[in-house]
């Protein structure tokens, strides 16, 4: 939990506000934009809550953070309805899990509510209030991970709802050798009707993403939003793997067609499919440039 004694001094005076254990993940700033910013280094409370709506997202963001270094002066007296939030509709059928893991560097998960059993993408914590929740919701059938690094608490899902877990053999290490569905090669996976796995090398060798119909990408660490740029990036100073090969990667994509690009770390993205189609053209002209 944040700690008062830590808080930072680039906080506003006020009720919310980020300590110095901060890890500069993001989560809270794409969260809760109205209310945190980056300065030096970490995340801040620039802008106090000041209508529900900004309350009511400044606190999914407390519970969303990683690092629990978000904190309030005065104990929150609507914390179990923040919690009944989750998860966070973003689309059709898609949610926001919320409940960041640290040992996932504060990537997103997110649920797909499907008739033929629902899919988590990349594990969050496996935090009580959320799996109540999912229970609630209709359980776990699959929890699919798009790469090595974001597994946070893979085994405690499993364990908890029986569903099978997919992750590509190359992306398979130690702390996940148990898993029942290990994917391999380079060609498609149709999963379902509406679920399709496409392998992506280059942040890390074994890393995929996941098309959902022919609307939402969940992209995990290949393909972002970047508010500076205004435009879809690939993670240039976080590729594991190889660049040359996370270049050709994306030129794959160029084959689907989705509206909205849902990454574990990074922005969301929504537009059209042409103008998402434009703009994975300018992200691969832009990676092809700084090579």
């Amino acid at each position: 939990m944040a700690h008062l004694t830590q808080r930072r001094i680039e906080n506003v005076p006020g009720d919310l506000y980020v300590d110095s254990t901060c890890i500069d993940c993001d989560t809270c700033r794409w969260m809760a934009p109205d209310v945190f910013r980056r300065d030096r280094s970490q995340s801040a409370v620039f802008h106090q809550p000041a209508d529900p709506q900004e309350r009511l997202r400044a606190l999914q963001a407390l519970l969303a953070c990683p690092t629990a270094s978000i904190g309030t002066v005065e104990t929150p007296k609507d914390i179990k309805a923040v919690q009944q939030s989750f998860p966070i509709p973003v689309t059709e059928n898609v949610y926001h899990c919320g409940y960041h893991a640290e040992n996932s560097y504060g990537a997103a998960s997110y649920l797909i509510v499907r008739p033929d059993g629902n899919v988590l993408v990349d594990s969050p914590r496996f935090a009580p209030p959320l799996v109540k929740r999912l229970e609630e919701m209709g359980g776990v059938r699959y929890l699919y991970l798009t790469h090595r690094d974001d597994v946070a608490d893979h085994q405690k899902f499993h364990d908890h709802f029986g569903c099978d877990r997919l992750l590509h053999e190359d992306d398979i290490t130690q702390g996940t050798r148990s898993i029942e569905m290990p994917l391999s090669g380079a060609d498609p996976i149709a999963l379902a009707p509406d679920l399709t796995i496409v392998p992506v090398p280059g942040h890390t060798k074994g890393h995929t993403v996941l098309l959902y119909g022919d609307r939402v990408l969940f992209a995990g660490d290949h393909l972002a939003w970047d508010d500076e740029l205004q435009q879809l990036i690939a993670f240039r100073r976080a590729c594991w793997y190889s660049w040359p090969i996370l270049r050709q990667s994306m030129k794959t994509l160029l084959d689907y067609s989705f509206e909205w690009v849902l990454p574990g770390h990074g922005r969301r993205h929504y537009a059209p499919a042409p103008a998402m189609h434009q703009a994975l053209e300018q992200c691969i002209d832009w990676m092809e440039a700084n090579p």
